[in-house]
């Protein structure tokens, strides 16, 4: 049994058990978080929302959180000088799928 939820601007596919990053939702180690926005659940047959499966959540753990490797940005351009070096770390929640309530 899988499941397709929308958090953070983004899809993911989970199943009971998975442990995915997300985006940052600002919740401590330890809590429960439920998804409310499940586009589609897979439990024998496929069932796709129009947007959302009605009724349908799926509840998480929340593991840690933390920051992503660096990704460096460079800014060059040519014959002038100018160069500008930049880094950013992007933040991430780490969750542990349960349940999927469908």
């Amino acid at each position: 049994m899988y499941a397709i939820i929308a958090t953070g601007g983004k899809q993911y596919r989970v199943a009971e058990g998975d442990v995915i990053r997300i985006e940052k939702l600002g919740a401590d180690a330890g809590e429960t978080v439920t998804f409310d926005q499940v586009l589609a659940v897979n439990n024998g047959d496929l069932t796709i929302g129009c947007p959302t499966v009605a009724g349908a959540t799926v509840t998480a753990t929340v593991v840690k959180e933390g920051k992503a490797r660096k990704v460096i940005v460079y800014k060059y351009k040519r014959k002038t000088g100018y160069h500008k070096k930049n880094g950013h770390r992007q933040l991430y929640t780490q969750v542990k799928i349960e349940k999927i309530n469908a």
